[in-house]
């Protein structure tokens, strides 16, 4: 359990701060099975965008929903999601979560899609 509450304590003090750049925040959560990803308003209230491991699209030929694979595709989804929702400057969100394998994966395949972080 200390494990988790260190992630979250990291994560409140990240989004305190993505909350006073004021620009459209990018978050991950990242389960056992699937990967989310979200976009929301600067002020956190809406979302505008999503992808995870779950839709039809992201999950055609996918041997796994937890995979960087699968990762990259969720992140490659997303930029997409968000150019088509104007969107193109986010704040990564982590979620606390260290920034290699899956997440890693995500954050560069969103960039290659056209997202600045």
């Amino acid at each position: 359990m200390e494990k988790k509450i260190a992630r979250l304590r990291r994560a409140k003090s990240t989004r305190l701060h993505i909350r006073t750049l004021g620009v459209p925040r990018l978050s991950v959560l990242r389960t056992g099975q699937h990967l989310y990803a979200q976009i929301f308003t600067a002020d956190g209230s809406k979302v505008l965008a999503a992808a995870s491991t779950l839709e039809a699209e992201v999950k055609a030929g996918l041997k796994s929903g937890k995979n960087i694979e699968a990762a990259a595709k969720v992140g490659k989804a997303i930029a997409a999601k968000a150019k088509a929702a104007g969107i193109e400057t986010v704040a990564f969100d982590r979620s606390g979560y260290r920034y290699h394998g899956r997440i890693k994966a995500l954050a560069d395949a969103a960039r290659e899609g056209g997202l600045q972080f």
